[in-house]
């Protein structure tokens, strides 16, 4: 449930703040007094667009705050959706807070629950919080694709049509590879040709993972493998065989000094050195003997490494790739042909095709049924709301056509068809004559639908317009029946629609220090029947006009 509005410096607003209740809240004000801009600042909050304009002239920002209660039935998804986007409830558990700011240099940034957020994701958490449905909306609902929309969100269809969306995209891909392998074919078998020919060579080459490294290290010993005999048995010489040698000049060094360094104990430091000098003079002469052992002059085996080096040069270069790449060209050529072998495969792509087709048409065989099933029974209850709203023995219906082609919406076409009296062919809903009747029909529609939704939080903006009378009464009462099962917000001209309502905000426009402020207060009933003998008469309020008004609160 919307609990709480807060507006700072948005258009010809200065301050403003609202606390809402449950049940039916009727908003009321003259035309320009900036209902609709309370309207604006809150799909702002939602996640719409922002625009510098809206900023109150003479700030730097403008700020918009809405607050939400979440319900029980909702408590778990809620929870389940702001875990997964990085969010979390307020300390209570149940609170949901959605901020906007609007800076003067066109930024702006969105805040769930303190927490920075993108605007795509205010958006989605607020079209599980609150509906509005525009002053506009019989327009919309001239739209085949409106219509469909409208009647899958009141049967909740919108995860089958998804499964139908996908299906047949899947089928689409399916179609298209075939269609591709079809017309390409004469493309596909040259450059078949042309990858089985570099595969060929490079089998014969057949590269290995750092085999490259590793030839090259072969090849620089081997071609150095007599400078690195002469060097290793030099330095064996100098350490073992020479007169003196390092071990013996070594060793008589630190026989000078063992016994010297018992007298002195400055001199054990150098004692140690000398020790460890030897002993590693020792180590490297093992190691130069084990090396000179292994090492061999072996021309045929340089002569191979080299004519090795040679072709994997040769061909790197005529690939344009380095030599130690080769081996993962190798191995992409070998995707890239089977590849082309399996997209050749004409009969395995016309049996996916076929399944795919299968799989899309079972899908949305579900969704024809499931839409037929809906479509009854929305047109019995909009036509019977009809009988209430001035159209008595009208008729409300919902043909669905099936389409030629398949589609990712499904397989039929979604028209509303209405007959306005008895006896009168149902035409369809764009082709009604009486905008007042289309007026109707739409509230009819969207109270309807909001009766089915799940969403806590309905917004109606003067949907009532083009009705009055009687009917404006019943689009009233429809609206306080609403009010028993969802929180109803109702922007209205209509004092018998206001006279329903639970809750009675009044918007005002008043000018203060030479500027226009737009200012919102609740109503007490002395309060609202004021504003509706306004709405009834005029700003000249009368005693019969506030008879009138008396009267419209107490039924």
């Amino acid at each position: 449930m919307l609990r709480h509005i807060s507006i700072r410096d948005f258009v010809i607003v200065d301050q403003l703040d609202i606390e809402l209740e449950a049940g039916f809240t009727a908003l009321t004000g003259e035309t320009g007094a900036g209902k609709s801009i309370l309207l604006d600042a809150l799909a702002l909050a939602l996640g719409e667009r922002a625009d510098p304009s809206q900023i109150r002239e003479g700030k730097s920002k403008a700020e918009i705050t809405v607050v939400f209660s979440i319900v029980d039935s909702l408590l778990n998804r809620m929870k389940a959706f702001l875990d997964n986007e990085g969010f979390s409830l307020e300390d209570d558990g149940q609170t949901i807070i959605l901020r906007r700011i609007i800076e003067s240099n066109g930024r702006s940034r969105a805040f769930i629950n303190g927490s920075l957020a993108t605007l795509a994701q205010l958006k989605s958490l607020a079209e599980q919080l609150i509906d509005i449905h525009g002053q506009h909306a019989h327009q919309a609902l001239m739209k085949t694709g409106a219509q469909r929309d409208l009647l899958d969100e009141y049967g909740q269809l919108q995860a089958l049509r998804a499964e139908v969306s996908q299906d047949f995209h899947a089928w689409h891909e399916a179609k298209q590879q075939l269609n591709n392998a079809l017309h390409a074919a004469e493309h596909l078998l040259k450059e078949k040709e042309r990858l089985a020919w570099q595969v060929n060579e490079l089998n014969e080459i057949s590269p290995q993972p750092g085999e490259w490294a590793e030839v090259e290290e072969n090849y620089q010993r081997l071609s150095n493998a007599s400078r690195l005999l002469d060097g290793a048995q030099t330095a064996l010489h100098h350490l073992q065989e020479a007169e003196p040698h390092v071990e013996q000049l070594l060793s008589q060094a630190y026989d000078a000094i063992e016994d010297l360094a018992k007298i002195d104990s400055h001199l054990e430091d150098a004692r140690l050195a000398i020790e460890s000098a030897l002993i590693q003079s020792q180590e490297a002469a093992q190691n130069l003997n084990r090396y000179l052992q292994k090492i061999e002059l072996d021309p045929d085996r340089l002569a191979d490494i080299e004519e090795r080096m040679k072709t994997l040069f040769s061909a790197a270069k005529k690939y344009r790739v380095n030599p130690e790449d080769l081996p993962q060209l190798w191995q992409d050529t070998q995707i890239q042909l089977q590849a082309i072998e399996d997209a050749q495969d004409i009969s395995a792509l016309e049996k996916k095709c076929a399944a795919q087709l299968a799989i899309y048409e079972k899908s949305a065989k579900k969704l024809t049924q499931a839409r037929q099933k809906v479509a009854k029974d929305l047109s019995s209850k909009v036509t019977l709301a009809m009988q209430d709203l001035a159209m008595t023995g009208g008729q409300f219906a919902i043909h669905l056509e099936t389409l030629a082609e398949p589609s990712a919406f499904g397989q039929e076409s979604i028209e509303y068809l209405v007959a306005g009296h008895p006896g009168v062919q149902a035409k369809s809903l764009a082709k009604v004559a009486s905008g007042g009747e289309l007026a109707r029909i739409s509230l009819a529609i969207s109270v309807i639908t909001s009766e089915a939704s799940q969403i806590p939080t309905l917004i109606f903006d003067e949907v009532d317009s083009g009705v009055g009378g009687a009917v404006a009464a019943m689009v009233g009462k429809r609206l306080q029946e609403l009010g028993q099962k969802h929180q109803v917000l109702c922007v209205t001209h209509l004092p018998q629609v206001a006279a329903c309502a639970h809750q009675h905000w009044k918007v005002t426009k008043q000018i203060k220090d030479l500027s226009t402020v737009s200012e919102i207060n609740y109503l007490d009933r002395q309060g609202r029947i004021q504003e509706i003998a306004r709405m009834l008469g005029g700003e000249n309020l009368t005693d019969t006009s506030l008879r009138h008004a008396r009267e419209m609160l107490s039924l």
